[in-house]
Parts: structure tokens; sequence; C-alpha cells
């Protein structure tokens, strides 16, 4: 199965990005395929470069940059989320682009779901 994830929640702030990353992660490992995840609204701080969690906590960014990585999967800001909250191509962790919401689109007609993480 084919699978479009979009998160619209913050890395710290919300369950959202956990719970997509162990979807996307448990999806991968069951031989799915995991085509983008769009990141949306509060999601796009998933996104920073500029996220330094303490030592023992986990750090949410590489664990998306290790996911793209390993599994080629796309990772997408939304452009207008991003701008609006300061997060500028300079500051994208690695894996990460800036594109718009037909991304979003494309993924809903190109998947066989699209599930969303967060509001």
């Amino acid at each position: 199965m084919k699978f479009g994830l979009m998160v619209s929640e913050g890395p710290y702030t919300h369950q959202a990005s956990d719970s997509a990353y162990q979807f996307a992660a448990a999806a991968l490992a069951r031989g799915h395929e995991v085509q983008r995840i769009f990141f949306y609204h509060d999601g796009v701080y998933n996104a920073t470069r500029l996220t330094e969690p303490p030592q023992d906590d986990r750090h949410v960014v590489n664990r998306w940059t290790a996911l793209a990585t390993e599994h080629q999967v796309d990772l997408v800001v939304c452009v207008a989320a991003a701008l609006r909250r300061g997060i500028k191509p300079e500051v994208l962790a690695p894996g990460f682009r800036i594109s718009g919401l037909g991304q979003l689109v494309d993924s809903g007609i190109k998947t066989d779901r699209l599930i969303t993480f967060g509001d």
C-alpha cells in the first residue's frame, strides 16, 4: 500500500509528530511505501535544523532526516506555513524541502491513503 502523511503539529508540543513518525517507520518496516510526508501549520517546526533538544530527549528532526535518507521519503514543508513562522530554506534540516499545497494534493491523488496527524 502507498501512503501519504500530513503532519500539522509541532514536534514537542503534541503527540502528532511522534505518531506520524512511528506510523511511517512501521509501514516501511512492513514493506509499504510512504510516498511523501507533508508538514503543514505548526508541523513545519519538525523541519528546522535549529532544534536542539536535551541530550536525554528524542531528536524528532533528526528522526525525520534519517527516515528520509534511509527510505527516500519526500519530506515537504508548506511554503506559506513555513514563512509565517519564520522558517526559510536556509534553516531546513537535511532531507526537507519547501513547496506548496500542490504537493499535498498530489499525495492525495497518487497514494492509496492520505493520513493526517494533528488538528
